[in-house]
Formats: C-alpha cells, structure tokens, sequence
C-alpha cells in the first residue's frame, strides 16, 4: 500500500509502521481513535441520564 512502509529488524521481522500522513492521515485518526477505544473497554460506564443529570448540574447542559 502506498504511504505505509515497515520497519524490519535484522531478522527481517516487522516490528515498527511508517505512516505517511500526507497520504493516509485520516486513516491514522481512524486506527489511533480505535485504538484508544479498545484500552478503554474496561472502564466503568455511566447512562446518558446519569450524564445528563451531571452536565445540568454543572450548568453545562439546558433542560
């Protein structure tokens, strides 16, 4: 694919990305934005109600 080259180690293992973001920024934003959503995962959930509640409070967020 144009734009991405590996890095290789003196075994020929791949083991590093170059990413040309002129080319392929967006898809940078897109893989960093997955990628961050997948460390993530475990963290604890609120509802959008529960959400909603805080935001009013904080004067953030009209009824």
């Amino acid at each position: 694919m144009q734009g991405i080259q590996y890095v290789m180690d003196d075994k020929g293992n791949k083991v590093a990305v170059q990413i040309d973001l002129k080319k392929l920024g967006d898809l940078w934003e897109d893989f960093f934005d997955n990628l961050l959503a997948s460390e993530r995962t475990d963290e604890p959930r609120e509802s959008l109600e529960i959400v909603r509640r805080k935001l009013k409070k904080l004067g953030k967020l009209r009824d």
